[in-house]
């Protein structure tokens, strides 16, 4: 067993347990962090995707999609004022949420299996919090420099120089809120015509008020808050504990190799003293940008973005050591691993006893290995989510783009003409769900004998109307069933109103009734 002052002349680290997890209080006063900038494979990774979900973000309001001359044609628009929402070839109306609904919950699915597999990567990756950060960031660096040279700045007393910098960071975040703003509110109009009536400000107030309301959340979130909204605010990090299990991959630190640290590891070995790869260099705490050490295990705050791994695989390439120190590895790897690595006898952790011939460790770390995609829990979240995606396909497929509704009139429930013959008003809804006219037969099913005629069209009274409705509009008809003393049954007859597409197979129909006297006079 190592003794205190043996420990303490090489700067060597008695640490023996897997973690090391510290209680926090529910909240604590902000320190400023200075995430320093990573190099490496998972950190390409992100400035991918953040060129990516930017790029996406900025650019689609402005994609074009010809869908003739009767909708509008900008790609994605959800249309508020005509309760219509578009993606490319897709319309969906107000009574199609079902599909959005489906959407959305396909992404919760999504989000679980990703969780399940790979930990928090939509936070790391992906979430509008992790990317605007990272661009703000960015920003930050170009004018204030890398994390030493912003802890220097900070300390620094305000001059010119230090007035210049903040002043130049802070003008280009809000340019980006703006930006930010500006782009969201083009998804809700066409983005050409709405930018003009902006800048010459024409544009309606709650476009104005939507811009000034994202532009501040957006430099409050990403700018002077960032990882706070992340512990405080979202309630993922403490949801996301239930979605994981032993086989689920996690950035770890794999301290069954890395313990105990050393500073001087060559003059703690010549003594003969257990020491770690893990030379507490830091350098995984400097890149994190919740501030967090992972050293100290799973915590609340991480948000697995991976980038401890590029850090500290830069730290052992120079050392000329073998990656994987922090890496990305499984609970159940990683307590087979602390059991080999762990002396029965005294119980501290001995890096050496996992350690082969070549000096390699003999239990490999799995990165993104394919198996922890078989497991019980992963196969349900995949199946769900392509049930789903499967099931919304063909409803969309297979659903009618024209729709009917009747009312029936109220007051009075029925007329009784001169000749005897029974009168019930209708209002009847015509709904052609595409941007194209459309030419409808509108028939009469059942009712012997019975005519109907409308004062809106100019036909004549009959068992059929011809009816034209305009690109994706809805119209109303009043019309008129009349049915002959002859015929008349006393109290209430069902029948149906057909409604045919004269180009093409679609139909729909409506079950209504027609009300007479209980004893026809």
């Amino acid at each position: 067993m190592l003794q205190g002052p043996e420990i303490n002349q090489y700067d060597v680290e008695p640490v023996n347990a897997p973690a090391r997890q510290q209680s926090q209080p529910l909240y604590a006063k902000r320190e400023k962090i200075h995430p320093k900038r990573a190099e490496g494979n998972f950190r390409r990774l992100k400035w991918i995707v953040m060129a990516v979900t930017l790029g996406i973000y900025y650019v689609t309001p402005w994609l074009r999609w010809d869908r003739g001359p009767f909708a509008p044609d900008q790609a994605v628009l959800i249309d508020l004022a005509h309760r219509r929402f578009y993606f490319f070839f897709i319309e969906i109306w107000p009574q199609e949420f079902i599909f959005v609904a489906g959407l959305l919950v396909m992404a919760g699915v999504g989000l679980f299996l990703v969780t399940s597999v790979v930990g928090r990567a939509w936070c790391g990756y992906t979430c509008p919090q992790t990317v605007w950060t990272d661009l703000f960031l960015v920003v930050e660096r170009f004018f204030e420099g890398d994390r030493n040279a912003r802890i220097k700045l900070d300390k620094a007393p305000w001059s010119f120089d230090k007035l210049r910098k903040r002043a130049m960071k802070h003008v280009v975040w809000i340019v980006i809120a703006v930006a930010t703003g500006g782009a969201w509110i083009f998804y809700f109009a066409d983005a050409p015509t709405l930018l003009q009536n902006f800048l010459e400000g024409d544009a309606p107030f709650v476009a104005y008020s939507t811009v000034a309301i994202l532009t501040a959340t957006t430099y409050v979130f990403g700018g002077l808050m960032r990882e706070q909204v992340c512990i405080y605010m979202c309630p993922w990090p403490r949801i996301q504990a239930a979605m994981l299990d032993e086989e689920s991959l996690v950035v770890t630190y794999n301290d069954w190799r890395g313990e105990p640290r050393s500073h001087g590891a060559k003059k703690a070995k010549a003594a003969g003293l257990a020491v770690g790869d893990c030379v507490d260099c830091n350098a995984c705490v400097a890149v994190c940008p919740m501030g967090i050490d992972i050293r100290e295990g799973q915590q609340m705050a991480c948000i697995t973005c991976a980038l401890c791994i590029d850090a500290c695989d830069g730290v052992m390439d120079r050392l000329g050591r073998e990656r994987g120190l922090i890496a990305y590895a499984t609970l159940k790897d990683y307590d087979a691993n602390m059991a080999l690595a762990t002396n029965p006898v005294s119980g501290a952790i001995e890096p050496e006893r996992v350690r082969g011939a070549d000096g390699r460790f003999i239990s490999a770390v799995r990165h993104f290995d394919w198996r922890v995609f078989l497991r019980p829990r992963t196969l349900i979240y995949t199946g769900l989510w392509v049930a789903i995606g499967l099931g919304m396909l063909v409803m969309l497929n297979a659903r009618e783009r024209l729709e009917l509704n009747v009312q029936r009139d109220r007051n009075p429930v029925y007329v009784q003409l001169s000749d005897g013959s029974i009168r019930n008003g209708y209002t009847v809804k015509l709904l052609n769900m595409i941007p194209e006219p459309r030419e409808f037969v509108l028939k009469l099913e059942g009712l012997p004998g019975a005519a109907m005629f409308s004062d809106e069209l100019n036909q004549p009274e009959g068992r059929s109307f011809a009816v034209s409705v305009d690109p994706d509009r809805l119209r109303t008809l009043k019309l008129f069933v009349v049915q002959p003393k002859d015929e008349v049954q006393p109290g209430t007859t069902d029948f149906r109103f057909v409604l045919n597409d004269m180009s093409s197979s679609e139909s729909a129909a409506y079950e209504a009734a027609f009300e007479a006297p209980e004893k026809a006079r």
